[in-house]
C-alpha cells in the first residue's frame, strides 16, 4: 500500500521564530502560521475561519527564518505531518499534538519591495537536512526577457 505525508501551507506567521540548538549543535526553530479561509454560507453571508498550525524548521532553514522572518510575514511551507507525544508533568496524562516539519520554506512578497525567496531542505548523504538557496521565478511568466517575444497583430480569440 502506498503512503504519502505531504503538507502545503500558505499563511502568515503569528509570532517571531523561536530559535534554539540541540545538544549536538543543530539549529531548530518553532513558528506558527495562521491560514485564513473565507467562504459564503447558504444565506450568501461571508464566513471566515482561521486555522493555526505549529511548524518546526531544522538546520540552516531555522537560522534563516530567525534572521529574516517576523510576525505577520507571509510564508509558503512544504513539509510533512508529525505527531508529538509526551507525558504532562503536572497531571501525568499522556498528551499529543500534530505539527508540521518543514522541508521547504519560501518567503512571500511583503509589499515593501521584498520579493521573497526561500530555502529548500534536501536530505544529505547521512540523512541529515542540508539547505540550499532556491530561486523564486517571477509570478506568471517566463524568465526570458520581454524583447525576445514578437508581438502579433492577429490574436485568435
Amino acid at each position: 500500500m502506498a503512503n504519502l505525508n505531504k503538507v502545503l501551507l500558505l499563511g502568515n506567521l503569528t509570532r517571531d521564530p523561536e530559535l534554539r540548538y540541540t545538544p549536538k549543535g543543530t539549529a531548530v526553530a518553532d513558528v506558527a502560521v495562521a491560514i485564513n479561509r473565507v467562504w459564503n454560507n447558504e444565506q450568501n453571508q461571508r464566513q471566515e475561519e482561521t486555522t493555526f498550525v505549529d511548524i518546526t524548521l531544522w538546520g540552516r532553514q531555522a537560522e534563516i527564518a530567525q534572521q529574516y522572518l517576523t510576525k505577520g510575514r507571509g510564508v509558503f511551507i512544504e513539509g510533512r505531518l508529525q505527531m508529538d507525544t509526551w507525558e504532562d508533568k503536572a497531571s501525568g496524562q499522556k498528551r499529543s499534538k500534530l505539527k508540521v516539519v518543514a522541508e521547504n520554506l519560501q518567503f512571500m512578497p511583503d509589499g515593501k519591495g521584498n520579493n521573497g525567496g526561500g530555502f529548500n531542505a534536501t536530505p544529505g548523504a547521512n540523512g541529515a537536512q542540508q539547505s540550499r538557496p532556491s530561486s523564486v521565478a517571477p509570478t506568471g511568466g517566463s524568465s526570458a526577457d520581454e524583447s525576445s517575444f514578437a508581438e502579433e497583430d492577429d490574436i485568435p480569440f
